[in-house]
């Protein structure tokens, strides 16, 4: 098959450690879909939702959709608006927050080929 489409309605809600207030969904990727180079994962952050410190297992792209999102890694930290992205290289440490009343919506693009050993 050459072409896979995932409609919203079908995507597949998960529940990550560590994230507080977010509804992901995967779009692609994951055991029930055939790609194998990365994942890509909707994210829905309330108003004052987060995700804790961690490490990136994998090299990984944000794209802000809709809202803001406040990034923090290593002792920096930036607001994200509207199709603003960043780029994480893997074991680097970030968090994010959304400080603002409205909810905020942001893809993750997540290579599958550099994955290392997370502690808990």
């Amino acid at each position: 098959m050459t072409m896979r489409i995932t409609r919203l309605a079908d995507a597949e809600p998960f529940s990550p450690v560590g994230h507080e207030g977010v509804g992901p969904v995967r779009l692609q990727g994951g055991d029930s879909f055939p790609t194998t180079e990365f994942t890509v994962v909707l994210s829905h952050y309330l108003p004052g939702a987060s995700a804790a410190l961690s490490p990136q297992v994998a090299e990984t792209v944000y794209v802000v959709l809709s809202g803001a999102l406040v990034m923090a890694s290593e002792g920096e930290e930036a607001s994200l608006e509207r199709l603003d992205s960043v780029h994480f290289t893997p074991g680097t440490k970030r968090t994010v927050e959304n400080r603002t009343t409205e909810p905020a919506s942001m893809l993750v693009i997540r290579s599958l080929h550099e994955p290392m050993e997370v502690p808990e």
